[in-house]
């Protein structure tokens, strides 16, 4: 419960909100996550945003974050720098040890 993952955030300075994708091949949204703060900003040029955004790498419990996704239906994907997927986490499923 206290494990702290890595996110990027849409207007780190106002009304903030977590960046999510959607996986059109599969029909999925989802909220990418990271294990270091490093591959989430590498990772943040391959994501899509909206031209002109304001984003952030930052901290968040994974428990936080969790409850949000399930909240508005979002799954977590961990990533790495290239944007790979290293685990895919659905609502209610516990941290993902590397």
């Amino acid at each position: 419960s206290d494990t702290w993952i890595w996110v990027i955030v849409q207007n780190p300075v106002g009304e903030e909100h977590f960046i999510g994708q959607h996986d059109d091949k599969n029909d999925v949204s989802f909220i990418p996550a990271f294990y270091e703060k490093d591959a989430a900003q590498q990772c943040l040029l391959q994501l899509i945003t909206e031209k002109g955004g304001k984003y952030e790498a930052q901290a968040i419990l994974f428990e936080e974050l969790a409850k949000d996704a399930a909240q508005h239906g979002f799954l977590i994907f961990m990533l790495n720098a290239d944007g790979e997927i290293l685990k895919e986490i659905a609502p209610g499923q516990s941290f993902p040890e590397i």
